[in-house]
């Protein structure tokens, strides 16, 4: 038996969900998860399914034959094998809390993608990189040679087939033109503050104003700097007790966190754009339980 999913969205309509499961039942496939959103507002309809095909039915074939229905219903629908892992490229600067928790998590299984490259502007973490057998590229950026610097990355990406880059504290700003050539296919972490602190030394300016909650923010990268659909956040409660380094440690734990879920909904296909938010589903039973992705 394979197991594979179904992602669709399109305009809300009665009959979608009849539609669906009773194609998949005639394909002799059992869905084992479903999850559905409705959105009153916008008139959006999105679904993901979960299941086995128990008849033989392969992945073109149940392309083929949906696609009378994903005509009728005017539907965006992607079939995919879920235990194929996606093609991921890690981007990090100096700070390297997050890819060490990545590269930790994508040893013992819990994250299960296929890293194919990491890239930094920075030297600190090419040994760590190599260490795993993973390719290290060093493409250093400056005003001078920014264009440059991103044709090398965009070629990195083109060559190794990934899917997604991940932002792993990348502390560069990436040229409109990319955001635009890789809409929906990278995820940005960052601090996230009631209120917000941007600017130098985050940690030190939410602790010299007394703040009460740290916390992350995951997102799609758009033109708008940080301004892109949100996949993940978390905080954790800080007290007057505390020094400027506990914000630090506990602000880079957050951060870790939140990036890798964020990354475990997208590489699962669990996450929709739903015009500037997203509709994110829960994780499917089997799909490596939440409690090991912190």
């Amino acid at each position: 038996m394979m197991n594979f999913a179904l992602r669709v969205e399109c305009r809300s309509t009665r009959g979608i969900v009849a539609a669906i499961s009773t194609f998949l039942a005639d394909q002799s496939c059992n869905i084992t998860d479903s999850a559905q959103f409705d959105d009153a507002d916008t008139g959006n309809f999105f679904m993901r399914v979960s299941f086995r095909s128990e008849g033989g039915s392969g992945l073109e074939g149940l392309r083929s034959g949906f696609k009378a229905i994903a005509s009728q219903f005017g539907m965006e629908a992607e079939f995919f094998d879920e235990g194929v892992k996606r093609r991921v490229i890690i981007m990090v600067s100096r700070f390297g809390h997050c890819l060490n928790d990545l590269l930790y998590r994508w040893r013992i299984g819990a994250l299960p993608i296929d890293i194919v490259a990491v890239i930094s502007n920075h030297m600190d973490y090419q040994k760590v990189v190599v260490n795993h057998d993973i390719p290290f590229h060093l493409i250093k950026v400056t005003k001078e040679n920014k264009a440059e610097a991103e044709a090398q990355q965009m070629r990195v990406v083109e060559e190794t087939g990934a899917e997604l880059v991940v932002l792993a504290r990348y502390m560069q700003v990436l040229s409109d033109e990319m955001c635009r050539k890789m809409s929906g296919r990278i995820i940005n972490i960052h601090h996230s503050f009631l209120p917000s602190f941007k600017g130098a030394n985050p940690y030190k300016q939410a602790h010299d104003r007394g703040v009460k909650l740290v916390g992350a923010t995951s997102h799609y990268v758009t033109a708008d700097l940080d301004e892109g659909p949100i996949i993940e956040q978390d905080t954790i409660r800080v007290t007057h007790a505390q020094s400027n380094e506990d914000y630090v440690s506990l602000g880079r734990d957050v951060e870790a966190q939140v990036l890798a879920r964020a990354i475990h909904a997208h590489i699962h296909r669990r996450v929709f754009l739903n015009g500037n938010k997203t509709v994110v589903f829960p994780a499917s039973p089997g799909s490596f339980a939440s409690e090991r992705l912190g």
